[in-house]
């Protein structure tokens, strides 16, 4: 994933690839860096074999819409809404092909920024309304916005059921740790302690980790970037873009009103070098200074970060996003901890799978095949029917 990092570093020591991929080996999801993804090459992105391409060119200024950009002055939703606008071109989608659905919350407000088909719907329902959009209209590409709050709080069910379905949608959740809208309370990311107008003694709730709640409801691809970085954030992008089936990319925002700063560890200069594991598919893991530190599995699965150049041969890791069965990007993302002292970003899993949409259309298919198209009427009036007078 070229596109999603600045590279690895050197290292003398072996490196033990996961799963048994090296880093030479071959996946079957090119990756967009290299030549497949949106108009690098003649193949359309994988998410958008059933979306019909523009009949124009479309610029950044197509994807503004006439309304008045609102958040608080500072906020990190901008960067996103500007990152997001600025790659949309590259879909090579016509704007009525392109649907935006958001919940409630700071963040879903950006369905009225972007010049395109959208919905601001109901609170935490949002992967529930593009669940059923884009089973029923595979010639959409289907947004969904959401935070912290709106995801994770009242709209957990529906987040871990769209992932597990697989259903062809590609879910922002923009993570402030904060609810920004109402005012400052606390959200399930907020970590324990956490001071707010609804904790005013600390919150004493653990907090949720989006990626590895991601990982555990099977999700076929799982991200994290950060607002301020846009060159990563858009490489993140166009990875989704590029893959069939249910994306999640967890998006590291600030609130500078109601939780500045919560994020200063991964993002300020001087500290995120020595914190952030940029991932890298098929690189050897290398972080801190110089890139003198590496990862390695544990007596019991987990991962410890060690001096790259003191690990014995063999036992320091070479990233695979493409391993199969998810335990590997579920411990990566476990490293993160309170202090961010180890926080990867970058591609943690993809791998294929049917989607939801496809399977459910080859279903109704078979059915025609064997019994006709049908006839509602006749199956409302047949069988054992009732008359309530």
């Amino acid at each position: 994933m070229s596109e999603l990092s600045a590279g690895g570093a050197d290292g003398g020591a072996h490196e033990q690839p996961v799963n048994g991929h090296g880093a030479n080996g071959h996946h079957a999801n090119a990756h967009a860096a290299n030549g497949g993804g949106p108009n690098g090459g003649s193949r359309r992105p994988a998410a958008l074999t059933l979306v019909p391409p523009a009949d124009e060119k479309l610029a950044v200024k197509d994807f503004k819409s006439d309304q008045e950009v609102r958040w608080c002055p500072g906020c990190g939703d901008y960067a996103i809404l500007a990152a997001f606008q600025s790659f949309l071109p590259e879909l090579d989608v016509p704007r009525e092909n392109l649907v935006i659905i958001s919940g409630i919350g700071c963040s879903s407000r950006l369905p009225y920024y972007v010049n395109s088909y959208g919905m601001h719907s109901i609170h935490g329902r949002a992967p529930a309304i593009a669940t059923g959009l884009a089973a029923s209209r595979p010639d959409l590409s289907v947004w969904v916005i959401t935070g912290d709050g709106d995801a994770l709080s009242i709209g957990g069910n529906h987040i871990i059921h769209a992932l597990r379905r697989n259903v062809n949608i590609k879910v922002l959740l923009f993570n402030n740790r904060i609810y920004g809208l109402t005012k400052g309370q606390y959200s399930p990311t907020s970590e324990q302690g956490k001071v707010t107008k609804s904790t005013p003694f600390g919150s004493l709730d653990t907090p949720f980790n989006p990626v590895s709640l991601a990982l555990g409801a099977e999700a076929s691809f799982v991200a994290r970037t950060i607002d301020s970085d846009r060159k990563h954030l858009t490489g993140v992008l166009r990875e989704a873009s590029d893959h069939r089936g249910a994306a999640f990319i967890e998006i590291y925002q600030n609130c500078p009103i109601y939780n500045d700063d919560a994020w200063a560890p991964v993002t300020e200069p001087g500290q995120r070098e020595a914190n952030v594991i940029r991932l890298e598919d098929g690189e050897p893991i290398r972080f801190g200074a110089g890139g003198t530190r590496g990862l390695r599995f544990t007596r019991y699965g987990s991962l410890e970060a060690v001096d790259a150049d003191s690990a014995e041969p063999g036992t320091l890791l070479t990233h695979d996003a493409h391993a199969a069965d998810p335990s590997y990007a579920f411990a990566l993302s476990r490293l993160d901890s309170t202090d961010f002292a180890h926080t990867p970003i970058g591609l943690f899993r993809q791998v294929p799978r049917p989607t939801y949409d496809d399977l459910m259309s080859e279903q109704i298919e078979s059915a025609r095949e064997r019994q006709g198209d049908g006839d509602l009427a006749a199956l409302l009036a047949g069988g054992d029917t009732w008359q309530v007078t």
